[in-house]
């Protein structure tokens, strides 16, 4: 196994749009999966929720650290992991990033998969429909990844 450099680590969150978000809630350790989008403008993880237990504690303690995979096999694979800060973001700004991280994932879909999607804006409606999404943004504090190649 060998370390990533922080650009492998950048290029890991910018290539993909699901990782597994880390909080604390309650003094224990939750990990969920999220869809997110890197933000390569200010070098920030954008992503929104519904309201729950996840942005309680995240609104609680903003200590966060998000880790994203690419594995292609069990001896070929990328693992990057950050740790950072949750913001929550109101009004234009909500709103600005949230349409960011709409058009950022399906252009990842697009490039990835080669195909158009619809389950984004599905999604929201149905997110829409439990209240006002929560837009959040992860401010990046610091990355660490690893490589194994065999």
């Amino acid at each position: 196994m060998t370390d990533l450099t922080t650009s492998e680590c950048t290029r890991v969150l910018r290539d993909n749009f699901i990782g597994h978000l880390a909080f604390i809630s309650k003094g224990r350790p939750f990990v969920v999966p999220i869809t997110y989008y890197f933000d390569p403008t200010d070098h920030t993880i954008i992503s929104y929720s519904a309201e729950g237990h996840k942005i309680d504690a995240m609104r609680k303690n903003n200590s966060v650290s998000l880790v994203v995979e690419e594995i292609r096999s069990m001896t070929n694979w990328e693992s990057a992991m950050l740790s950072g800060t949750f913001e929550e973001l109101e009004g234009s700004t909500a709103k600005q990033q949230l349409h960011q991280f709409t058009q950022g994932v399906k252009g990842l879909l697009l490039k990835k998969e080669d195909k158009e999607v619809e389950f984004i804006s599905e999604f929201s409606s149905k997110l829409y429909s439990r209240g006002i999404p929560i837009v959040y943004r992860i401010n990046i504090l610091d990355m660490v990844g690893k490589r194994r190649e065999a």
